[in-house]
């Protein structure tokens, strides 16, 4: 499933580059225990700002989120903590505190992975950003590299079990 408000030629592959990044941090989240969630916020100019993944167990944080991490560290580089102009990719589709979030920012796009039937709240649960109830929207791409992302996390919660 590739669920795409905004389809152009680029972002497609400048979304799958973004999201090879993404899933990067999530594969380092996973080798330390973490849920492998990962997440890159890129600048309208193409200028990576962040990366990061989740580091809730670690740091015994639950807004520990890859999303919210990167968002922080995106906010600082730019001393602003409004975020115009970026788009923001994560591997998972972000929960109702990170989805809340980047409305708060005021990110213009949102590409995600692997959907969250459980706790989604970008398409799945909620359409927070997308359903014109909130202050700011924005766009949504969703199941860029999700077989890949959704397998990270299949295989990462397979073997705790």
């Amino acid at each position: 499933m590739r669920a795409t408000v905004a389809d152009d030629k680029q972002w497609q592959s400048d979304d799958d580059r973004m999201m090879a990044r993404a899933l990067t941090q999530a594969r380092l989240a996973a080798a330390m225990g973490e849920v492998p969630v990962g997440a890159v916020v890129v600048a309208a100019d193409g200028t990576i700002l962040a990366e990061a993944g989740n580091n809730c167990i670690a740091a015994a944080d639950p807004s520990g989120h890859a999303e919210m991490r990167a968002l922080r560290q995106a906010a600082l580089a730019l001393d602003n903590y409004r975020l115009p102009g970026v788009t923001v990719y994560v591997t998972l589709e972000p929960c109702p505190m990170c989805a809340a979030l980047l409305v708060h920012a005021r990110i213009d796009r949102l590409v995600f992975g692997a959907v969250d039937p459980k706790g989604g709240a970008v398409v799945s649960k909620y359409r927070i950003g997308s359903d014109g109830l909130l202050n700011h929207g924005f766009t949504v791409t969703g199941g860029v590299c999700a077989e890949e992302c959704g397998r990270l996390l299949q295989d990462f919660f397979r073997k705790r079990r």
